[in-house]
């Protein structure tokens, strides 16, 4: 499934709201999905295409853009999988090589990988770094939420590779860049359970 809007251009007038019972239903019912649990088809080229522009429509103060994409998919998965083991092992010498297996496998649970890169800088004199990276943090979301509409499982995650300095050299991050989320997009093979959300009442208060 795929959108049929196209996106608009630069000083279209939009709706000032979309009413959608639709799109309710879904954000009520939106729930990852374990990775564990994905296999193929992941997205179509025209799909990813559309999650990366939907993932894109975020609120972004002072148009920064403080955010970039790199796709993980194909054999590129597998050549990171190797590349992943061989630092695991290092930082972790006399690992089990059953632990060595899944750290090779990490990047095979889905067929399409989207990381998510927040390109925030400290010294931007327009726009402080924390929303920068709550900007990076909202494409995130919207690219799962987006998956979700057109069919297809996600789950956000970060792992210890998210953080690890040989990774982010080998993805090609600069020191001042981090990863806001690989988001794991595949098909569904099972149907996750709801889990404990927080009571409302307990997180809101009125200012008086």
């Amino acid at each position: 499934m795929i959108s049929s809007k196209k996106s608009p251009e630069t000083c279209d007038r939009l709706p000032a709201s979309n009413p959608s019972e639709e799109t309710l239903d879904l954000l009520m019912l939106r729930r990852s999905l374990t990775v564990k649990d994905m296999v193929g088809p992941g997205p179509s080229d025209e799909q990813v295409r559309q999650l990366l522009t939907i993932g894109s429509r975020v609120p972004d103060h002072k148009k920064q853009v403080p955010w970039r994409y790199l796709l993980i998919e194909d054999e590129a998965r597998a050549k990171l999988g190797k590349i992943l083991r061989q630092v695991f092992e290092k930082n972790n010498p006399s690992t089990d090589k059953s632990i060595l297996d899944f750290e090779e496998s990490r990047f095979m649970r889905a067929p399409l990988i989207i990381t998510v890169i927040s390109t925030a800088t400290p010294k931007n004199e327009k726009v402080p770094e924390w929303e920068q990276i709550l900007t990076a943090g909202a494409v995130c979301q919207n690219i799962l939420i987006a998956a979700n509409a057109m069919g297809f499982a996600g789950q956000w995650l970060s792992e210890w590779y998210a953080y690890d300095d040989d990774i982010l050299a080998e993805l090609g991050l600069s020191v001042e860049e981090r990863v806001a989320g690989f988001i794991y997009i595949g098909t569904a093979t099972k149907e996750p359970a709801e889990r404990g959300r927080p009571d409302i009442n307990e997180i809101t208060k009125v200012h008086s």
